[in-house]
């Protein structure tokens, strides 16, 4: 091949890798702006998805299940917030005891431990009768500021207001190698004070984790930070044992009917 030939065959191909890179940025672009909206349109849930739970607060029931938590518990990111974990829970108790359960979901969007200490507890203190039904998943907006001494001060605060049965779990799988480094120190200051206090542990972080790379494409609303219906499905899956067992204590022959619900959700 002559010069020639071969200097516009080179310029060819520059012109080609130029576009094709064109094309790809233009890609990222528009993907980092889809999810740029999807924050946006979800923080205008933030008050749709409260006042919604607060309106079931307010609902009779034959039992309560009180969550403590954040925006995952008020169910961001779901297509309605009944479909948030905290919401299929409820429906699973109704269908394990045969009782009607009334929620009182005290979770707060954006919630950190410390948050949870100054705003959930001191309601949670003035609930009566006890509930009978009670979790706890706190934690996931404290890895972004992660402060070791003050994240376990404010598990042991939370932790020694709920009662003995509550049911608490791990921080959820973060993918990213530099946020998992966190989530293992954070995961495992929570299972010592859980268990120096007597909780169960609900295994949120390793349910996740098993979903693989799969889950990262299938469980996450537009914003690629909350779980979208699936992902609370697979949230659910995880506290639904130590929720099952719980029931059984409560309603025993009622319980045997529905042993197979955990593994149903996760599949």
């Amino acid at each position: 091949m002559s010069a020639v030939p071969r200097i516009l065959a080179s310029a060819a191909g520059l012109v080609a890798t130029g576009a094709l890179t064109v094309v790809g940025w233009r890609r990222v672009q528009a993907k980092r702006a889809a999810v740029a909206e999807g924050r946006v349109r979800l923080n205008e849930l933030l008050p749709v998805h409260s006042k919604w739970w607060r309106d079931v607060a307010n609902d009779p029931g034959e039992l309560l299940y009180v969550a403590i938590g954040d925006s995952a518990a008020q169910g961001i990111g779901a297509s309605a917030p009944k479909n948030s974990y905290v919401g299929i829970i409820a429906d699973h108790l109704r269908a394990v005891t045969g009782r009607s359960v009334r929620v009182v979901n005290l979770s707060v969007s954006g919630a950190t431990v410390s948050l949870a200490v100054a705003d959930q507890l001191p309601r949670f203190l003035t609930l009566d009768p006890e509930p009978d039904i009670v979790t706890v998943s706190i934690g996931a907006n404290d890895i972004a500021a992660f402060d070791p001494v003050r994240f376990r001060e404010g598990l042991r605060a939370v932790f020694a207001a709920v009662p003995d049965h509550a049911i608490v779990a791990d921080l959820p799988y973060f993918y990213l190698p530099w946020n998992e480094r966190i989530v293992a120190e954070a995961n495992q200051i929570l299972r010592e004070e859980a268990a120096e206090r007597g909780l169960q542990v609900a295994p949120l972080h390793s349910t996740m984790r098993r979903q693989g790379l799969r889950g990262a494409f299938t469980q996450f609303a537009e914003d690629l930070f909350h779980p979208n219906d699936h992902g609370y499905r697979t949230w659910a899956s995880a506290f639904l044992p130590a929720v099952t067992a719980r029931a059984r204590e409560l309603y025993p022959r009622h319980g045997e009917q529905a042993t197979t619900a955990p593994e149903a959700l996760s599949a």
